[in-house]
């Protein structure tokens, strides 16, 4: 059995989130906009591409450093500034995500 199983699943788990909700962001980005009367400029959907794989890697960024938290065999607190830090900007560039679907779906 691998020690702290369920704590690595759960952190594999939230990492899975973060990739189901880019994909349903940019998917529904690029049916929506194909769906339109207009064509939708190719920049907008190089950025939407763009912008869901820097969210991907945060979010893969943040899932190693939370691991390495895991297997830490010395008791650390809650706080940690990197994790927040992660997450933080991880929900920036989610924000950057929705931005450019607004823009690529008007």
């Amino acid at each position: 059995m691998i020690i702290n199983f369920e704590t690595h699943a759960s952190n594999e788990r939230t990492f899975l989130s973060w990739v189901r909700t880019v994909v349903a962001i940019v998917g529904f980005g690029l049916a929506a906009a194909r769906l339109g009367n207009q064509p939708s400029p190719i920049w907008s959907e190089v950025l939407m591409l763009f912008v869901g794989a820097v969210v991907i890697l945060i979010a893969w960024a943040r899932m190693q450093h939370v691991r390495k938290r895991i297997d830490n065999p010395d008791r650390l607190p809650d706080d940690s500034a990197p994790a927040e830090a992660f997450l933080l900007v991880l929900i920036a560039a989610l924000f950057v995500l929705l931005g450019s679907f607004a823009i690529h779906v008007s």
